[in-house]
């Protein structure tokens, strides 16, 4: 459970991000900071074009917390992104398409 917590602290949600920005992009940005256990830009699952936004995991909550600090209003590919320590996921409700 604790190194689910860890995990939680240590995932920051990024946010602004031009279109044209990749995982790999992403991942490489955030490395200035320290190690990058995963970076992803969360794409839509019909066009496959970026939302503008992604996640990223640093390797523990002190680099998170400084990326947080030094990234949050950097300019990444012509945009200034926005970046948070990400929330933990939640149960959501489902779209339901025929309810109107």
């Amino acid at each position: 459970m604790e190194e689910q917590v860890e995990q939680v602290e240590s995932k920051l949600f990024v946010g602004n991000l031009s279109w044209n920005v990749t995982s790999e992009m992403l991942g490489e940005f955030f490395a200035e900071i320290g190690e990058v256990v995963s970076a992803s830009v969360v794409t839509d699952r019909e066009t496959g074009r970026s939302r503008g936004f992604g996640f990223v995991e640093m390797a523990n909550k002190e680099l998170a917390e400084k990326a947080v600090e030094e990234m949050n209003g950097k300019e990444l590919d012509g945009r200034p992104i926005t970046v948070n320590i990400a929330r933990p996921k939640t149960d959501r409700p489902k779209f339901d398409r025929d309810r109107r």
